[in-house]
């Protein structure tokens, strides 16, 4: 876990050195982009924080939903909503990178499926006016 921008390009250029093959990040925009940039070439998985972090807030959500339901699930069946929410992220997220012919750039695809998800939403009501 890191602060926003604290791992720079020679933390990176480190990472890769001392033969880390997958980072996944921990907070919110921990990595520089110039960072991000060297990463993606040097290790064999890149998870963007908006992917790595999606399980706490995709939890959170599911706990408001079973408290405003008044319901309670157990450990398993929360862990097993949670297996599915994420299964579902990382797939988007591959998917939308392999459409678009950049194999394994899971910021791309996810930074990609957002903006299509939205697009599509409001495509119907001209909202973001493209022509």
């Amino acid at each position: 876990c890191a602060t926003q921008n604290e791992i720079q390009l020679e933390g990176a250029k480190n990472l890769a050195a001392g033969g880390c093959w997958c980072v996944a990040e921990g907070a919110n925009m921990p990595t520089t982009n110039e960072a991000v940039d060297y990463l993606k070439t040097k290790v064999d998985i890149y998870i963007p924080a908006k992917a790595a972090n999606a399980g706490g807030v995709a939890t959170s959500a599911l706990e408001m939903a079973q408290n405003s339901a008044r319901l309670f699930w157990s450990s398993e069946e929360v862990d097993e909503k949670l297996k599915g929410i994420m299964t579902n992220i990382f797939a988007t997220a591959y998917k939308t990178a392999q459409d678009f012919d950049r194999p394994w750039d899971l910021q791309f695809g996810a930074n990609a499926a957002g903006f299509l998800k939205v697009y599509k939403l409001t495509k119907p009501w001209d909202i973001l006016n493209f022509k």
